[in-house]
């Protein structure tokens, strides 16, 4: 249904001469795990069914015509391969020029422009990484395109790259990564560090993933994430004077406990100690799952939220709240916000008998003391881009 959609749209546009192909990225969710891929840490996020499509047509000049089915009111932008720069005005289409820009920089030049339409089926501004989608999605269609030799692997280092270059967020690898290298059913357990990974099958069984959306909206950019971030790396300097480490992630709970203390300054000694016990806490979780433990694997994700509310200071109401409403839903396994926080998703773990009654109470009680309505999506977990037949 949705490619019948995307291709219509993209021939009432852009004409129906030449070969169009359809394609999918999806958005990811991250488990638990947060604020650790940029500090050496593990990760445990997994692909979404939803994320975004894109139809694509090659072209023989050097123009790039961009449309987005969720902005339809901003009509076709027009751009060029000669013009590839960054441009506040140029709003989302920064996300696919920064990947074109971030091939050039990697040895692999476009050298004929491209037609291009999205739809994408992710909340926007939820935390879902609908940046991250268009980025592997648009180097996907290259890779298509044009015959370019990149493994999916590579496609989630050129998004990472072009976002932190191009686009002047400082992401980690996490996003770009989950949304490449997705498998149905699984979550990845990556170390961050090294970009070791494994498959770990997600096996919930009468249970359901359910993100709840706060629809309070935020930017990545303008977040306090770089902020996050610098505080993170001073917090490494102070330590690192002390005992021999190259990220947050390569200490132990008992290390920091020893350490910490070479950390000056409260607030990023505060910063620090989430981003090691957080990333502990990854490895327990994961562990759990292994041994069928779903029970502690949500009780992990509980104590993931509780710091990164308390420690990490990243969540903010409107997050509080649907975490603490869900905690009181008898069913939920375990619950916590994901994602960059300051806005975006929850996500938890609720039994199958019990997704109805928390969706309406939660909902109600959100909306009551927010004053605005979330959404809720009981979501699967899918594979990585493709071709879509």
């Amino acid at each position: 249904m949705i490619k019948e959609k995307v291709l219509a749209k993209f021939n009432e546009l852009f004409g129906e001469e030449g070969e169009t192909g359809v394609y999918f990225a999806p958005g990811r969710v991250n488990l638990i795990g947060e604020h650790t891929d940029y500090n050496g840490g593990h990760v445990f996020p997994c692909a979404l069914t939803i994320g975004t499509y894109g139809a694509a047509r090659r072209r023989s000049d050097r123009k790039l015509r961009f449309y987005s089915m969720n902005f339809g009111h901003l009509g076709v932008t027009e751009s060029s391969l000669d013009d590839l720069k960054p441009d506040k005005e140029a709003g989302w289409t920064n996300y696919p020029k920064g990947v074109i820009w971030a091939f050039g920089e990697k040895g692999m030049k476009v050298e004929q422009g491209m037609d291009l339409l999205l739809f994408g089926n992710i909340p926007n501004g939820s935390g879902l990484s609908s940046s991250a989608s268009v980025e592997v999605l648009t180097g996907f269609i290259l890779k298509d395109l044009f015959g370019f030799e990149v493994s999916n692997q590579e496609l989630a280092q050129i998004g990472q790259f072009s976002e932190n270059r191009f686009n002047g967020v400082n992401c980690g690898i996490m996003d770009q990564f989950a949304i490449a290298m997705g498998k149905a059913g699984h979550a990845i357990f990556l170390d961050t560090a090294t970009l070791k990974y494994e498959y770990a099958p997600l096996k919930l069984e009468n249970a359901k993933i359910v993100i709840s959306c706060s629809n309070k909206k935020r930017g990545l950019g303008d977040s306090k994430y770089n902020e996050r971030r610098s505080e993170c790396e001073s917090a490494l300097a102070q330590i690192g004077e002390v005992v021999g480490i190259n990220a947050l992630g390569d200490l132990t709970e008992e290390q920091f406990e020893q350490y910490g203390r070479a950390i000056r300054d409260d607030v990023c000694r505060r910063r620090a100690k989430h981003a090691v016990y957080e990333n502990q806490r990854t490895v327990k979780a994961v562990e759990a799952l292994k041994n069928n433990d779903v029970k502690l694997f949500g009780e992990l994700m509980n104590a993931s939220h509780v710091s990164l509310r308390d420690d990490y200071e990243v969540t903010g109401i409107e997050l509080d709240t649907l975490v603490e409403e869900a905690w009181k839903v008898e069913g939920v396994i375990g619950s916590r916000m994901t994602g960059a926080g300051f806005g975006g998703c929850t996500v938890s773990l609720v039994k199958d008998e019990a997704v109805d009654t928390f969706i309406e109470k939660v909902g109600a009680a959100y909306e009551e003391k927010i004053g605005y309505a979330a959404d809720f999506y009981v979501v699967e977990i899918g594979d990585g881009p493709a071709r879509v037949q």
